[in-house]
């Protein structure tokens, strides 16, 4: 017996390869995916297709797995977060700030609060679309990163916000804290990110990778960071941080990419000073134009006031 499983392919996914999606979506290994894709048992776009097969943002992967027990850290475990403030809620969509410290959905490994778990425990109702971990939720942020995400309530809100994102019509503006003074100081950056070969938890600028497209302008200069404006034009895990990383300018704070610890310890900070400051899109449900704003969180401002 087996339990066949559909799921659209999220852009965080889109050009991996099968195995890799399948591990990422369902919590099982790569060797078992691959095994999976070995016995015809997935299928992109309704074709049968193997292990090295490349996946689209927006296909629908389907693949049917032995029947077992849902992995407890994939379940969506109902649990109040503390800061997690309702910046916007109607019949389609909810726009949350999200604290420090909190994932957007449940992921393999991950033990702490999610914010599909606590807009569950405060009683909402959102979109049973994607995967069953991670209903709704049609764009992400980083644990260590904060800032506003929307969450789809209704199933035509998730298609056409997924659909936003693709065709990237959504505006997500960032601010963020980085090492030196970046030359010029209003640029663009495109350089495409990939998987890091050394690491799984980290990501890297690589020919291999896919296009990777950053807008940002200078703010304010202080003696040892800037701070810096930034919309992104595309949305790849971890892309401000490998960005800047890669120009010699990380995130203050962010030590997985290379930031200076002493400069992070000086200002107060553990995580990297990231905040997702902008979100404005079309609203699926009205069609007008709607944005949405969030200030920095304590510890951020309490690193700018320290600098």
């Amino acid at each position: 017996m087996s339990d066949d499983r559909a799921v659209l392919v999220p852009d965080g996914l889109d050009g991996e390869r099968v195995d890799a999606a399948l591990a990422r979506l369902f919590g099982v290994s790569r060797t078992k995916a691959a095994d999976l894709a070995a016995g015809g048992q997935v299928r992109s776009a309704g074709q049968p297709v193997g292990k090295s097969h490349r996946v689209r943002a927006g296909d629908l992967l389907e693949v049917s797995l032995p029947a077992a027990p849902t992995s407890p850290a994939l379940r969506v475990v109902a649990e109040p977060v503390p800061g997690m403030r309702i910046v916007h809620d109607d019949d389609d969509i909810v726009v949350v700030d999200k604290p420090v410290g909190v994932a957007a959905h449940p992921s393999v490994g991950w033990t702490g609060p999610t914010v599909v778990g606590g807009l569950a425990a405060a009683g909402y109702r959102i979109s049973t679309s994607g995967a069953s971990e991670r209903q709704g939720v049609v764009s992400r942020l980083d644990v260590g990163t904060s800032g506003l995400m929307v969450v789809a309530k209704s199933e035509y809100a998730y298609s056409s916000l997924k659909q936003a994102f693709r065709s990237r019509t959504v505006d997500k503006t960032y601010h963020a804290l980085v090492q030196g003074l970046p030359d010029p100081v209003v640029g663009t950056i495109e350089a495409p990110i990939g998987r890091h070969p050394g690491h799984d938890y980290k990501f890297a600028v690589m020919d291999s990778g896919r296009a990777s497209v950053t807008h940002y302008e200078v703010l304010e200069a202080f003696r040892a960071a800037s701070l810096l404006d930034i919309h992104l034009e595309t949305g790849r895990t971890h892309q401000i941080r490998v960005h800047f990383s890669a120009l010699h300018h990380p995130c203050v704070g962010d030590l997985t990419y290379g930031a200076d610890p002493v400069l992070a310890r000086r200002v107060g900070l553990e995580r990297q000073w990231l905040h997702a400051v902008g979100l404005g899109f079309e609203h699926p449900g009205t069609g007008t134009y709607v944005r949405f704003t969030s200030t920095y969180p304590a510890d951020l401002e309490r690193a700018l006031d320290l600098l």
